[in-house]
């Protein structure tokens, strides 16, 4: 589980609980192979010296390019439990963001060619504030996501009596 137990109250029980999909790291890996494949050509190509100063840029791109978006990926975590949505990510600074499902006023999802490829895509999640639509991208299988969401509002909506339309 990617949340804390410590971050739900008391008789809260996790849902759904899951991160963005790993074609989030895609891009990062096709960048690690080119840098290491550039480094590889500069240092038979080219002179010690100028071999250095291009392993340390190949470095500091793959600390930027490829470890920060890795670890991103890895810690950001969207989380429905029975009564809220949770989300968190961050590295050094965290951020995170709870919705209670009763606020939630329509849930829709999109998806692309490349995400129906891959089964995921992004939940829309709209509640009656003013902060308007809030988007989780890249869910993995997002339509079942979606469903099992307006599952659990429909149960809320049924407890407290709130009657759709009228």
């Amino acid at each position: 589980m990617a949340i804390s137990r410590r971050l739900l109250n008391d008789g809260e029980a996790v849902v759904i609980d899951t991160r963005t999909h790993v074609k989030a790291l895609l891009w990062p890996l096709v960048l690690l192979v080119v840098l290491l494949a550039v480094g590889t050509y500069v240092q038979t190509q080219w002179d010690q010296t100028v071999a250095y100063v291009v392993w340390v840029i190949v470095a500091v791109g793959i600390v930027w390019w490829v470890l920060r978006p890795a670890l991103v990926w890895a810690t950001a975590s969207y989380t429905f439990t029975d009564r809220r949505l949770i989300t968190r990510s961050g590295v050094i600074v965290r951020r995170g963001h709870d919705m209670p499902l009763a606020r939630i006023s329509d849930i829709a999802y999109e998806f692309g060619l490349i995400d129906r490829m891959l089964g995921c895509g992004t939940l829309l999640i709209s509640d009656a504030s003013t902060h308007g639509t809030v988007k989780l991208h890249d869910i993995p299988r997002v339509e079942e996501t979606q469903r099992r969401v307006n599952e659990m509002l429909q149960r809320i909506h049924d407890r407290s009596g709130g009657h759709e339309g009228t």
